[in-house]
């Protein structure tokens, strides 16, 4: 199991800039994704698991009708590390 460890304010800005849209949210980063129909945001939210899965690393979700927003913490670290930039990240490429 590799070290996991929190980034200071200085990385998570960092991660921010090369991550569009996501935005700092407490010890979370959040995005909406917006996908035309609730059977398009069920569909978005079914393409997470793969990625999420392959990582071990699992965002939360919210469906609302044709929008959903996930957040991405680590949980178990109480913050953000560089996996959650790295979620983001194969989120955005889906």
């Amino acid at each position: 199991m590799r070290a996991v460890t929190l980034l200071s304010e200085s990385e998570i800005e960092a991660g921010l800039a090369h991550v569009s849209g996501w935005e700092l949210v407490g010890k979370a980063i959040e995005k909406k994704f917006e996908r035309g129909d609730f059977l398009g945001a069920v569909k978005f939210v079914d393409s997470l698991v793969a990625p999420a899965e392959a990582m071990n690393h699992h965002p939360d979700l919210a469906v609302s009708w044709d929008t959903v927003t996930v957040t991405i913490s680590s949980h178990s670290e109480g913050g953000l590390t560089g996996s959650d930039f790295e979620l983001a990240a194969k989120i955005d490429a889906l």
